[in-house]
């Protein structure tokens, strides 16, 4: 029954997502990039050594919280922890595969434009927010769809982005991400596929039970570690081969414009494919647009939306221009160049060979050997798609409560859902919950980038406020 379910559903799903991906959301999410550069004259330039200095000099990292919040540093580490999942790994290495290494380069393109997006976002999430009779803060999308309009149409925007979010990451979302490291660490270890799934759940569960405090602690522990700990293992990798850097970057700047010689086909086949990967997985890798961490920033204690806004950049930076860089340039570097086995390109019986799943342990296994290399992506992607896990919950869970309420019965049933789907995602495989989930995170991101169309007043007056106190 499931089988004749899924065989029908898929290949409708797939052309949705077809659709969505190559003639809407890139062209919406490119389109705000753009439209937020120039009305806040390039806050992402501007206010870059403001972002610096809020993140990682004046910021309070421990302590002096909402009652109900986040310091700054743990609304960062908590969206950062959306931010760099499995995406910057497999999602880079799927594009580098099918649009050659000069799709980093229009990924680089679509993270400058996205921080511009992603001010416009926390800076209205923090603007919006509301506190209830307890103290509790509640923020995201959601409130700034609705104050953008008033009324019916409001709340039906309001309320598709909402159940659009609670599917696409507080349910499916989980389930692929505990997919992924259930896969990696039985390959890499040859840990049962199911006692990773009981492991995951009864941590899930004490992080979850302990609500925002718990989650803000754990994220702020285990963003950086994360990210140092992949950074430090690419920066290796780049030393030991650094005599072909200058060329991975020749092929980076070379390919985004006459990608043809790599990837073969006509000029212009070539071209688009290049530039429809890398905007589609530079827009979903640092997730500027999708209104998904609004909701992190929201919870953060500052004085004016504009310092969560800098903030909020450094977001897409760090996943962008720093972690998914170091990783494409150790794939390129080590499987492009010269003496790699993609110095031809992807074709031929290499494709049979090498996939977007096991690209990057093939660049890793390069230089530290195969099964180091496997070991050092598999840990790599456990501590990625766990942090993932955690701040989709909390995006999902905050949803959730706007559509039925705060009470603890659905924060309940809403828990126990979340960790059924998360326990399923590390036993079984479906090809039709990976674009189901898909489908429902592109279809969130239309009723926000519409708010944010609709409240570049508000950005504006909160930028300009923001930099006058």
């Amino acid at each position: 029954m499931f089988a004749e379910i899924e065989s029908s559903l898929y290949p409708v799903v797939c052309r949705i997502n077809t659709y969505l991906s190559n003639y809407i959301l890139v062209f919406l999410l490119s389109g705000v990039g753009i439209w937020y550069t120039f009305k806040t004259r390039f806050v992402q330039i501007r206010c870059f050594p403001e972002a610096i200095k809020n993140t990682f000099g004046s910021l309070v990292h421990f302590g002096r919280r909402h009652d109900s919040g986040m310091s700054s540093f743990q609304a960062l580490s908590t969206a950062i922890a959306s931010q760099v999942g499995t995406g910057n790994i497999v999602g880079a290495s799927g594009a580098i595969l099918v649009g050659g290494p000069g799709a980093i380069f229009w990924m680089w393109v679509m993270a400058f434009l996205g921080m511009a997006t992603i001010y416009a976002e926390a800076v209205l999430a923090v603007k919006t927010r509301k506190i209830d009779t307890d103290g509790h803060i509640k923020g995201g999308p959601v409130y700034y769809i609705t104050t953008a309009f008033n009324g019916i149409f409001g709340k039906f925007l309001a309320g598709c982005f909402a159940i659009a979010i609670i599917l696409a990451l507080g349910c499916m979302g989980c389930m692929v991400q505990s997919n992924s490291i259930s896969y990696t660490m039985q390959s890499a270890f040859g840990i049962p596929s199911w006692v990773i799934g009981i492991i995951l759940i009864v941590i899930c569960s004490v992080i979850f039970i302990g609500g925002i405090k718990r989650l803000a602690f754990v994220a702020e522990k285990i963003v950086p570690f994360m990210a140092l700990f992949f950074i430090v293992g690419g920066i290796i990798i780049l030393i030991a081969r650094i005599q072909y850097i200058p060329d991975t970057f020749m092929m980076i700047f070379k390919y985004a414009f006459h990608p043809q010689a790599i990837i073969g086909g006509g000029f212009w086949y070539a071209l688009m494919q290049t530039v429809s990967q890398g905007a589609k997985r530079g827009l979903f890798s640092n997730e500027a647009g999708m209104g998904s961490t609004p909701h992190a920033h929201a919870m953060a204690k500052v004085k004016t939306p504009h310092k969560q806004g800098t903030i909020a950049m450094m977001g897409v930076f760090v996943d962008t221009f720093v972690i998914l860089t170091i990783n494409a340039l150790v794939i390129i570097s080590t499987l492009y160049t010269q003496d790699g086995i993609l110095n031809a390109g992807y074709t031929g019986a290499i494709t049979e060979v090498i996939t977007k799943t096991n690209l990057v342990q093939t660049a890793f296994g390069t230089v530290f050997g195969s099964s180091v290399g496997a070991i050092f992506v598999a840990i790599c992607l456990m501590f990625f798609a766990f942090s993932t896990i955690l701040g989709w919950n909390f995006f999902g869970k905050i949803n959730t409560i706007y559509l039925f309420g705060k009470n603890k019965r659905v924060k309940l049933i809403y828990a126990l859902i979340s960790l059924t789907f998360i326990m399923f995602g590390t036993v079984v495989s479906c090809d039709l919950v990976w674009e189901m989930a898909d489908m429902f995170n592109n279809l969130m991101v239309i009723p926000n980038v519409i708010a944010l169309f609709a409240l570049t007043k508000m950005v504006l007056m909160l930028l300009k406020n923001g930099k006058t106190n």
